[in-house]
């Protein structure tokens, strides 16, 4: 199992990491217990959640129940040591907490809150789910309005909130912090105030990447080289898209787009032509699509690890099973020439 260091961190992690979000939702917890069994046999012992999943969809009396779950686990088996945590806090949500969003009070309650569910003394990586300023990630960045953004309020929640950080972590409670749907300028501007106010640094940040989206490919990557931050991506798989399981219009029965329809705006005339032209190449190159997609995440410069989800044992079986799929020189090149056929699918 390959490994990396998270930033300048020292938490050095597999490059897979099993994602937990359908856990109390379409995954029952005994499953979610054994995919965590599972992980762990084939060497892959960082797990990622939030307060706010299970997602697909967030209810507000389901709001906890994955870190409980987990939480579960940690106490049956004994096991915390043998595994890496990483949670979020929500920005402003109905949902999940509040319109608070993340401010100072709200991170103190949402750690301490983590902290019980997960049954566990200290988080190895905790991270802000969305920026409390707003964020162009899931699927907004066509109507970015940037210029409606308080600069004053942000830079003042900024301060604050670092401030608090560096509190909880000198408390024990968490080792280290990251972002997630964050900007260039975001992540820049939480590493220089960490620098120059002496609080935790932003080691990662966890952005939606993949064959389908590679918004990051540009200032992001830049910012990871320069910053030494290192890229948690989720959705990997473009939400089951680059399986080929929708093909044609299907909808599998208990999938996410049985259940949510366009895969919160994944599913688009342009976005599943992208994804024929990879499963064809895939298939061209006797490669499995998923070991493909996957493979060649875990490839990119800047990751640190990549975020994959499973909401059956099987599904996780396969994923496990290709994880030491390495893609030729051929087929990277037949990626480039379909990114640059497909760009920005969705």
């Amino acid at each position: 199992m390959e490994m990396k260091k998270l930033g300048k961190s020292d938490l050095v992690v597999p490059v897979w990491c099993l994602g937990t979000m359908t856990f109390g939702n379409q995954t029952p917890e005994a499953d979610g217990h054994a995919q965590i069994d599972a992980a762990l046999e084939a060497g892959l012992n960082f797990l990622d959640t939030a307060e706010m999943y299970p997602v697909n969809p967030v209810r507000a009396e389901t709001v906890g129940r994955t870190e409980e779950i987990i939480g579960n686990w940690v106490g049956k088996s004994g096991r915390r040591g043998d595994v890496l945590i990483a949670t979020k806090i929500v920005g402003p949500s109905k949902l999940a907490r509040d319109e608070r969003g993340i401010t100072a009070e709200t991170l103190r309650e949402a750690v301490d809150s983590s902290l019980r569910r997960l049954q566990t003394d200290v988080i190895d990586l905790y991270q802000l789910h969305w920026p409390q300023r707003g964020s162009y990630h899931f699927r907004q960045h066509w109507g970015f309005a940037p210029e409606k953004q308080d600069r004053a309020a942000t830079r003042a929640n900024m301060e604050e909130v670092m401030a608090e950080m560096g509190r909880i972590q000198s408390a024990g409670k968490v080792r280290h912090f990251g972002t997630s749907n964050e900007s260039a300028w975001g992540m820049t501007r939480w590493n220089q105030l960490a620098a120059d106010t002496g609080g935790p640094r932003m080691e990662t940040v966890q952005n939606e990447y993949s064959l389908l989206c590679r918004m990051y490919d540009t200032d992001m990557a830049e910012m990871s080289h320069q910053e030494e931050v290192s890229l948690l991506s989720y959705s990997p798989l473009a939400a089951g898209l680059l399986t080929g399981k929708y093909a044609g219009g299907a909808r599998p029965e208990g999938s996410r787009a049985s259940i949510n329809g366009d895969l919160g705006g994944r599913i688009t005339p342009r976005a599943e032509a992208a994804t024929d032209a990879y499963v064809a190449l895939a298939a061209k190159h006797g490669v499995d699509p998923v070991h493909m997609a996957l493979a060649w995440a875990a490839e990119r410069p800047f990751m640190g690890s990549v975020i994959f989800g499973a909401t059956t044992m099987p599904q996780l079986q396969h994923i496990l099973d290709g994880m030491d799929v390495t893609l030729t020189d051929e087929l990277r090149e037949g990626i480039a020439e379909t990114y640059r056929a497909h760009p920005l699918p969705y």
